[in-house]
């Protein structure tokens, strides 16, 4: 089974797919009026069977929430969330252990993020 991760931002959604149990981050999307059809053409390009998106607390949980419901409006997939709590704290750290550029950090720190709510299922 093949799964994508998503974690949810306003501007970008960091993303990262499990193929074979290996979990590898992809480019960050931008959060635009494409964005639907971006993670439709990744779904398809990945053959993803289901999908989990990250969920934190508060006010931004019903942003992501509303999302989740307009993904599952559109998508034909099983659709989980997740519990994201820490989950940038643990990306940030996975970043400076592999002494990645720090002018990388922006373009790449979501999609991290991503890979750690994945390994959190399927890892």
């Amino acid at each position: 089974m093949n799964y994508l991760a998503i974690d949810y931002g306003t501007k970008n959604i960091g993303l990262a797919v499990s193929i074979l149990d290996i979990i590898t981050p992809i480019p960050a999307i931008k959060n635009d009026d494409q964005v639907i059809a971006n993670l439709q053409k990744i779904i398809a390009d990945y053959k993803i069977d289901g999908l989990y998106v990250g969920v934190s607390e508060g006010y931004f949980a019903d942003i992501t929430k509303a999302f989740v419901d307009k993904l599952r409006s559109v998508l034909k997939l099983n659709i989980e969330t997740v519990e994201e709590a820490v989950s940038t704290i643990e990306a940030q750290q996975i970043y400076i252990q592999n002494k990645n550029k720090k002018k990388d950090y922006k373009k790449l720190i979501d999609s991290v993020a991503a890979a750690v709510i994945l390994r959190r299922i399927v890892g």
